[in-house]
Parts: C-alpha cells; sequence; structure tokens
C-alpha cells in the first residue's frame, strides 16, 4: 500500500518564507522518485479500510454536528477558500475566498429552479475564476521579489482545459492587469485566442500540431499587437516556418518544445521522456538551431517550452524537471538564440481529496512552494552561466479553472438491499432457510466472520436447489432475505472494529444502496469514468444530520459504467459515499466540485444525454449575486440534429403512424393526440428529467 508524502511543517515554512538557492531547495518537500510510483497503490491489498474509520469514535444522529460533516467530507481539505458548511447545514460559496462575503447554495439552487432552470444544473463562478488568476499572479510576484529575480512572470491559460465562450472571455477580462495571456493546442483553438485575446503584452503561445495555414495566421498576428509564439514541437515544422517567414516577410517568434529526461508522475507520466507525443529530442534542437541559422532567424528562437504532464503530484517532480530545463535554455543562449522566454507547460496540480500528500488526487506543495522552486532554480543557472534572467510563462489551466464550477443534480430514486429484521423460521421451512436463521440468531462479536462464509455457502446453496427445482421462488426469496439480514448484522459489528478482515473488505460496497442520480457521468464528469479520476461529491444540504446510509451514485444511461464508486478519502480511496435517506416530500441535491477542468468539453452525448443547463454567477456588492449569463442545456430536437436527424421529419412519421392507426380502430383520436402532444413537446425539452 502506497503511502502519501506529506511537506512538513518546516519545510512548508522554509518554502513559503525563506529565501533559499537551488542548491539547497532540494531539501525542501522532497518526495523520491520511487514514492511518485508507490501512489498507484494495490487496492487489493488494503486492509484497513474507510468503513471502520468512524466507527471508532460512534456520532449519533442526535449528537451530530456540521464539524462531523466537514471532517466526512473533508470540505476544509479541499475547499478551502472558497467552499465551507454554515449553521443550517447547507455549503456556502465564497467565490472571493476569504476576501468578500458567500453565498448559500442550497438557497442559490432553489432560486435558479424558480427561473425555470432544471437541475441538472452547472453554475459558474467568475469571481472565483478571478481569485485563482489572482493568487497565480501573486505568488510568482512574491517569489521574484523574494529572489530579486530580473525577469518577469507571464501566466497564461491554456484553452483546451475549458473552451466555453464566456469563460474564455472571462480569463482575458480578469487577466489584463497581469498580462495574462492564453494557449492554443489546435488550429480551432488558434481562431479562439486570436479573436479574444485583446490584452497589450500578453502572450499567445502556440502549441500543437500545425500547418502552413496555422503558421501563416500566428505570423501575420504580429501585426495586430499580438506576441503570437510559434512552439515547435516537430522537426518538420521547423523548414514550414522558415518557408511562410520568406514567403511573407516577417520574422516570426519562435520557441521550441523539449522532450526532457526528467520523468513525470499520474496518470500523465509519459507526457516527459525521449518517447513523449510532443517535442523535440536534444540532437533535434541542435539541428533546429543550425536550420534557423542558416536561414538567418535564430534571433527568432526566443522561447524553451516544457510539459511534464498534468496534475503533478510531487513537488520532486517540479523541481526535477526546471532543474533539467534551466540547463537547456541558458545553453541555447550560449548558442547565439535570442532567448527570452521560458514556459514550464502545465502541471501545477488540485488538491482533490484535501490529503495535502503525493497521491495522484491531491498534491504534496502549494502554489507558492511551485513558484519559489520554479524562480529559484532559473535564477541559479542563469547567474551561474552569465544569462539574462528569462520572462517565466506557466500554462497552468487545471490549477485555474477547477474550481469556479459546481456541478448540483438531485436524486431520483434509491435501490436499497432488504435488511429489515427477518421473521422467526418455522419447523417445517426448508433446511436451507433453517441453517439461514441459525446463522443470523447466532451472530456474535466472536463469529461473525465465520458466520459471513456460513451465510454466503447457505445461500449459494438456496440458489442450486432452485435451479433443480427443489426449493420454490418464495422459498428462495425467503433465503436471500436471510442472507441479507445476516450481512447487515455482519456488517454493524465489523464496523466497530480496528481492523476490518480482508474477506469481508467488499462487503460495505455491497450492502450499499445504490442513488440514482439525474445526471450522465459521459457527460458532465467524462474523467471519473475514463480514469478513475476523483472529484469531491457531497449533499449540499442536512448537513447538520448524519448521513446514515451507505451508497454508490448510478446515472441515467443504459450503461453498466455509468456509475460512480469511488469517493475522496483521507486514508484512500473509498468505494461509498455516505448519504442521508430520502423524504418523499423533499429533493436531495448533490453537488459535483473541483470539475471546471476538462469535464465540459470532454463529455459525450451517450444516450443522448446533452449538455446541462448552466449560469455564471458574480457576487454584488450589497451582499447579493447577479446572473451574468444563462446557457441552456440542449434540448432533445439539438441532440437528435447532432446525430443527423430532423425534428420536423420526426413529427411527421408519427403523425402518420397515429393516422394509420386510427384507421384501423387500434387507437382513440383522443389518445393519438396526446401522443403527438408528448412527442411534440419532448422534442422542445431538456434532455433529463424534470425536477
Amino acid at each position: 500500500m502506497g503511502r502519501r508524502l506529506t511537506a512538513t511543517n518546516a519545510d512548508a515554512e522554509e518554502s513559503l518564507d525563506q529565501p533559499k538557492t537551488a542548491k539547497n531547495q532540494s531539501k525542501a518537500v522532497e518526495a523520491p522518485q520511487e514514492a511518485g510510483l508507490e501512489m498507484k497503490r494495490d487496492r487489493e491489498k488494503r486492509t484497513n479500510r474507510h468503513q471502520s474509520a468512524t466507527a471508532q469514535t460512534p456520532v449519533t444522529s442526535s449528537t451530530w454536528t456540521i464539524e462531523n460533516s466537514e471532517e466526512l467530507y473533508r470540505i476544509n481539505g479541499w475547499g478551502e477558500p472558497y467552499f465551507s458548511i454554515n449553521a443550517a447545514g447547507h455549503v456556502t460559496v465564497s467565490p472571493q475566498g476569504d476576501r468578500g462575503g458567500s453565498l448559500d447554495l442550497y438557497e442559490l439552487v432553489n432560486s435558479l429552479k424558480l427561473r425555470n432552470l432544471n437541475l441538472p444544473l452547472l453554475i459558474r463562478f467568475s469571481d472565483i475564476l478571478e481569485d485563482r488568476i489572482e493568487r497565480l499572479n501573486a505568488a510568482f510576484a512574491k517569489a521574484i521579489a523574494r529572489y530579486n529575480y530580473e525577469g518577469a512572470y507571464r501566466g497564461v491559460f491554456p484553452v483546451k482545459c475549458n473552451q466555453q465562450r464566456h469563460l474564455v472571455e472571462s480569463l482575458v477580462k480578469f487577466g489584463k492587469p497581469y498580462q495574462f495571456g492564453l494557449e492554443a493546442g489546435s488550429k480551432p483553438e488558434l481562431m479562439i485566442a486570436l479573436a479574444n485575446l485583446k490584452t497589450p503584452g500578453a502572450l499567445l503561445i502556440c502549441n500543437g500540431y500545425k500547418d502552413r495555414e496555422y503558421v501563416e495566421m500566428a505570423i501575420l498576428a504580429q501585426q495586430l499587437g499580438k506576441i503570437a509564439i510559434i512552439v515547435l514541437e516537430q522537426i518538420e515544422e521547423v523548414p514550414m516556418v522558415i518557408a511562410a517567414s520568406r514567403k511573407l516577410g516577417i520574422s516570426p517568434v519562435v520557441g521550441v518544445r523539449v522532450k526532457l529526461s526528467s520523468k513525470g508522475i499520474g496518470r500523465w507520466g509519459t507526457s516527459a521522456g525521449d518517447r513523449a507525443k510532443f517535442g523535440l529530442t536534444i540532437p533535434e534542437i541542435l539541428q533546429t538551431v543550425d536550420m534557423l541559422r542558416e536561414a538567418d532567424l535564430l534571433d527568432s528562437l526566443q522561447l524553451l517550452h516544457y510539459h511534464i504532464g498534468s496534475q503533478i503530484s510531487a513537488i520532486s517532480v517540479v523541481k526535477d524537471a526546471i532543474r533539467e530545463a534551466s540547463q537547456v535554455y541558458v545553453e541555447l543562449a550560449k548558442l547565439g538564440a535570442g532567448m527570452r522566454y521560458l514556459d514550464v507547460g502545465g502541471g501545477l496540480g488540485v488538491d482533490y481529496d484535501g490529503s495535502k500528500t503525493n497521491f495522484y488526487a491531491s498534491k504534496n506543495y502549494n502554489v507558492q512552494n511551485y513558484a519559489n522552486d520554479i524562480v529559484a532554480e532559473v535564477k541559479e543557472a542563469c547567474v551561474e552561466r552569465g544569462i539574462p534572467m528569462p520572462t517565466l510563462i506557466s500554462e497552468s489551466g487545471r490549477a485555474i479553472a477547477s474550481h469556479q464550477s459546481v456541478l448540483v443534480f438531485n436524486i431520483l430514486s434509491t435501490s436499497d438491499v432488504p435488511t429489515g429484521a427477518p421473521e422467526p423460521v418455522r419447523e417445517e421451512e426448508h433446511l436451507i432457510i433453517r441453517n439461514l436463521w441459525e446463522t443470523y440468531d447466532s451472530l456474535t462479536m466472536d463469529n461473525y466472520q465465520e458466520a459471513y462464509h456460513d451465510a454466503a455457502q447457505f445461500k449459494e446453496e438456496a440458489v442450486s436447489l432452485f435451479n433443480f427445482g427443489y426449493v420454490s421462488l418464495t422459498e428462495r426469496a425467503r433465503a436471500e432475505r436471510l442472507f441479507w439480514a445476516c450481512c447487515q448484522k455482519i456488517l454493524e459489528i465489523a464496523r466497530q472494529q480496528d481492523y476490518v478482515p480482508d474477506d469481508l473488505e467488499d462487503l460495505e460496497k455491497i450492502m450499499a444502496s445504490i442513488y440514482y442520480i439525474n445526471l450522465s457521468v459521459f457527460q458532465s464528469a467524462p474523467d471519473s469514468w475514463a480514469i478513475d479520476q476523483l472529484f469531491p461529491i457531497m449533499p449540499i444540504h442536512r448537513l447538520d444530520e448524519e448521513p446514515t446510509k451507505r451508497a454508490t451514485l448510478a446515472d441515467l444511461t443504459c450503461d453498466s459504467d455509468g456509475k460512480i464508486d469511488q469517493f475522496i478519502d483521507l486514508r484512500d480511496v473509498k468505494h461509498v459515499l455516505e448519504l442521508h435517506p430520502l423524504h418523499a416530500d423533499q429533493p436531495y441535491y448533490l453537488a459535483m466540485f473541483l470539475g471546471g477542468a476538462y469535464q465540459e468539453i470532454m463529455g459525450n452525448l451517450h444516450n443522448l444525454f446533452g449538455d446541462t443547463n448552466a449560469v455564471h454567477i458574480t457576487l454584488t456588492p450589497n451582499k447579493g449575486y447577479q446572473i451574468d449569463h444563462v446557457v441552456k442545456g440542449d434540448t432533445m430536437t439539438e441532440v437528435l440534429g447532432y446525430v443527423q436527424y430532423d425534428s420536423e421529419d420526426l413529427v411527421e412519421s408519427i403523425r402518420q403512424q397515429t393516422e394509420q392507426a386510427l384507421q384501423e380502430k387500434r387507437i382513440s383520436l383522443q389518445d393519438s393526440q396526446l401522443l403527438l402532444q408528448n412527442y411534440e413537446r419532448s422534442l422542445s425539452r431538456y434532455t433529463y428529467l424534470s425536477s
């Protein structure tokens, strides 16, 4: 079982408050490379599960407090400074962090529903986006001042993280005071960036695969006053850039992306290394220098770029990469290139589980640690070689965009294992039923593990006897109820133990309820399905009540993968989520947090569930809020159009079928009109269920 590495208090204090050189900085918050591999923990060998964690200090419903909910859902870990719980037991949102007011999320959702914005609902808090940009720039400004760094910092947002128009426009607006730019990884994203980025001095980083048209647009953008830097990622792009420069009579600004030997970590660890998808090897970079020199364009080579992966959880990986890249940078400057910029790429992590460790869903450093280590290392390399210090660039998309959106959805229904106390058996009942009753009745803390195996065996025998016709359907149902009653009793005992035996470790999940959510995982949380990404998920109300149910979440799609059964936990990943019982007359709302990067654009139309409703919220000076934008979710007509169906043709087909059925007296006129009305009305409505 892999251990999570945390930064000690002493290390954190050094990184935040004391200047250090690149040579001694390696002593701070260092995680060995082996630990990065350890975090791929062998889940099958885990012995101490979350199901026993809360049982050691029992809390009853009458004594449950919001502090218990804070600890259970770890909101103070992953949510600070934006999310917390108020005295009413509702999640609150502080879009300006600790510098502004807060909103009651439950009340906000109810207010938005009155505006005919049905769930699921994506709420984007523009103030959080602004706050994230401010914090990132402040961290680099502080590091630059602390180390007397002679260069500057110019961040860029990678458009691929979230291409939604209102979000990109907000980013450009909020980034103006910092000359914050954009990064394009494709020709369509270049179209977005060229049209939206109008900030003087802001950088436009042009990454990704390129053709002649892409390169020419990037070069011509200079005549619009833009600083567009073409990053060479393949050796074949070099002659293309040289040819475009000669054709247009304009010297380009180019960079090279280097394949570092420093290893990444986690899911995106292969983004670096000799066999990475993008970038040039060291011999190819030297070949590029020769080609540019021969074309009299070596002064155009001004940027070095590298990328070691997304969601870097260990600060040691950041340090290793910047140390190597700094040496490449100064060597290029020594070769005569007109070096001015060093782009450290993405990778700045998000603490999804709030543990502050090197676990893949966390990070063992903060933004200030990150900025300090980059600034200190680059300065030392430049000073040692007498090279001017470059403008530092980062492409921190996940760290900027993740926090700003909250996805709220409702529970439709539940499926529960029958766990009520069984009726005593009668002497005339089948032996297998009497055996199960005896197992249930004699269950104690001393024999609960043995009893579990006995109950499982008796259940299997009951199924086998049923298959051969020796047990009736009623008797089989009776046997299954007794088996589940045994499991419930065993689970209650297991929860009181400090140690859960291996053969019982899956019992919590087996006994869990299924909560059916008004959502498509494939559309709204694709990384949860595709790569087991963890996102904080919790109720947004009733947090002053004890959540007595253990559940997994199942979505609306007709797909067995349409579920969420991995949730954040301090120790590890837990496979059930603590939730409240449903009340027949009250809605029950959950929310997924920190999903503002990648999820919206990577979602797909599985079962034709479309985009959700979305709203953009900002705080007002009177401690209220205003709705800046409403983006209505897809209607059924729209998603059917994506797969080439015409709604008018569909309606006409149904009309013809109803006319035929009327003639053949298979349907009444009233029913035929009801069918047509429902069909036409549905085409104009939300793809999700009414809430």
